[in-house]
């Protein structure tokens, strides 16, 4: 892809007479052809940088692919998603600032480009639109439904994205075991005049069987629940904006256009000043985006998600994917990075080039953790594009099973270092990576929790590293243990070839590994699988509590450190060891 240096033209409008207006009919029964059919998002935006806003439309077909018909479509609002001052509102109303937060709004919705006007309403304070066609759509039919739609994004202030704040945020989150709860903020923002948009377009809920999936549910997990869909994006910016998407591009830079087959979502980045590199892994284009004075983090950026992207194919198969682009944005402080179709993002703050003369200005217990934060983020990159295979191409709902793909993602990453650095190595990164995380949360007071539990039930990011990500890839290691490498790589690689572009389950993983389990290791590989997700056994599995850490920490500085604003928590634990700011300092 180029970056958007010269000026655009106007959106380019695609045609696709495939498309089905709504109550149109295919045959009732559901047949192969059809099951391959996927719903489709023709989008056309128009991006006003300076003004932090956008305008656009889409079309979107619909498929039915439900046995009943129905005559109603619902669509998620995700930038309308509010949480008051990081909790769910309460009946006192709620208290955030509106300012501070996206939003979209529809100005009109149709049944196709120029057709009738169609009734909507919106539900559930704003984050569900729901439609009502003009005729019932059958069982196996398909329905066009053209939508549109303006929105704004809030500028972050800079002081929330830094890297000290950062670490302050998982040392105040440790010490006081706070909620956290996703933000539409966190993923829709201009902030160090880079923007992202990561639901800037009504997509719609995920309808399961005869139900429609409406609820959204904020937790401390990922946000977005999305079905597979087909893209076309135009999209039309200033002159010198460069822009990137979840899909690859498709026509010049004057024309804006992207597209992308089978993605669970489709999310933009806009700045003035990123630049990128790319390569070829076998027929994907890898890209690698940074801002001018993080090229050399950028670079190494680049060759550390080529190696993954490499042996993650070579162990779970290829991806359809055409580009995949991992890049750098100002992340508010507790989100330390985030994935979309085609399109991981990082937090700038860990773009950490310890060389060069700005790194004077960090806190010298920061400085300190170079080897820590240099891992971290590599660990990260391997985490991020894992997730193209587990939560992307097979997707899951994460707001209920969250263990299902952070589990097999943090795997893969171990295994990434294990066959790219040798079993040393990958052994001290397991300590740092997974059983170093679930120690510190014990010593700081976590209780020990199930794993497969649904988000919300998750207090914050420490807590939720701690269980769902860590426990859950320690359990890969017990059944890598019990079945062997070949075995198990074996298990997810038919997993991921049998649920490509469907939303898998539980259930359906444990499938795949005892497909390859041996009689008479059955019974063992199943209470495996329960101990790991379903009961307590973390201190007799992992590890307990790090009592010389406690004791180094101490009652009375912990409490001070309560007592006091997040900096003074800062300061409160500078000696307390090595160990304790190496996971301070890790991505989150």
């Amino acid at each position: 892809m180029k970056q958007f240096r010269t000026k655009f033209g106007f959106a380019v409008t695609l045609f696709f007479p495939c498309l089905l207006f709504a109550g149109a009919t295919l045959p009732q029964t559901q047949t192969a052809e059809h099951k391959r059919l996927t719903h489709h998002y023709q989008i056309q935006l128009k991006l006003d940088f300076d003004a932090r806003s956008y305008s656009g439309s889409e079309t979107v077909r619909w498929i039915n692919r439900d046995d009943h018909s129905t005559s109603v479509v619902y669509f998620h609002l995700y930038s309308n998603l509010r949480v008051a001052n990081n909790a769910p509102p309460t009946a006192a109303g709620p208290a955030y600032i509106e300012d501070d937060e996206p939003r979209i709004e529809i100005t009109e919705v149709r049944s196709a480009p120029g057709g009738p006007l169609l009734n909507y309403s919106l539900e559930e304070q704003g984050v569900v639109l729901r439609v009502n066609l003009r005729e019932p759509v059958a069982g196996g039919a398909s329905a066009e439904i053209f939508v549109a739609f303006k929105g704004t994004v809030p500028e972050i202030d800079a002081e929330e994205t830094g890297l000290t704040t950062h670490v302050v945020k998982q040392v105040s989150a440790a010490l006081r075991a706070e909620r956290e709860v996703r933000r539409a903020r966190d993923i829709n923002f201009r902030c160090r005049n880079v923007m992202l948009l990561g639901t800037a377009y009504p997509v719609l809920a995920v309808h399961d069987g005869a139900e429609w999936q409406r609820k959204v549910d904020p937790g401390i997990g990922d946000l977005i629940f999305n079905e597979a869909a087909d893209y076309d994006l135009s999209l039309k910016a200033a002159p010198g904006v460069a822009v990137f998407t979840s899909g690859e591009e498709t026509g010049s830079t004057s024309e804006g256009s992207f597209s992308g087959k089978a993605l669970r979502d489709f999310a933009i980045l806009a700045s003035p000043n990123l630049r990128f590199e790319q390569q070829p892994v076998g027929d994907v284009t890898l890209r690698s985006i940074f801002l001018p004075e993080h090229e050399r983090i950028g670079k190494r950026v680049l060759a550390n998600a080529g190696d993954a992207l490499r042996i993650f194919r070579s162990r779970f198969g290829p991806l359809p994917l055409k580009t995949i682009s991992i890049a750098e944005a100002p992340l508010v402080a507790g989100l330390g990075s985030t994935e979309f179709a085609g399109l991981d993002v990082i937090a700038s703050a860990f773009y950490v080039d310890f060389d060069s003369p700005s790194v004077r200005n960090l806190p010298e217990i920061i400085r300190e953790q170079r080897p820590a934060v240099e891992q971290s983020l590599e660990w990260s990159v391997a985490h991020l594009i894992s997730h193209q295979w587990w939560g992307g191409v097979v997707g899951n709902n994460p707001a209920r099973e969250p263990v299902l793909d952070e589990s097999m993602a943090a795997w893969s990453a171990l295994l990434y270092f294990r066959e790219l650095y040798g079993d040393q190595k990958a052994a001290a990164v397991l300590e740092d990576q997974l059983r170093g995380v679930y120690r510190l949360y014990r010593t700081f007071g976590g209780a020990d929790m199930n794993a497969d539990r649904p988000s919300r039930d998750y207090q914050n990011t420490f807590q939720y590293s701690a269980v769902v990500t860590a426990k859950g890839a320690l359990m890969f290691v017990q059944l890598q243990r019990l079945l062997g490498e070949q075995k198990l790589v074996a298990a997810l690689r038919n997993y991921y070839q049998a649920n490509q572009g469907e939303i898998a389950e539980l259930a359906d993983l444990r499938s795949a590994i005892m497909a390859e389990t041996s009689v008479e290791q059955r019974r063992l590989v199943a209470r495996t699988l329960t101990r790991w997700l379903s009961s307590k056994r973390g201190d007799e599995d992992i590890s307990g509590p790090d009592q010389e850490l406690a004791n180094s920490l101490g009652l009375t500085a912990k409490a001070n450190a309560q007592r006091g604003n997040d900096r003074n928590a800062l300061g409160a634990f500078a000696r307390v060891g090595k160990f304790f700011w190496q996971q301070m300092t890790r991505i989150r």
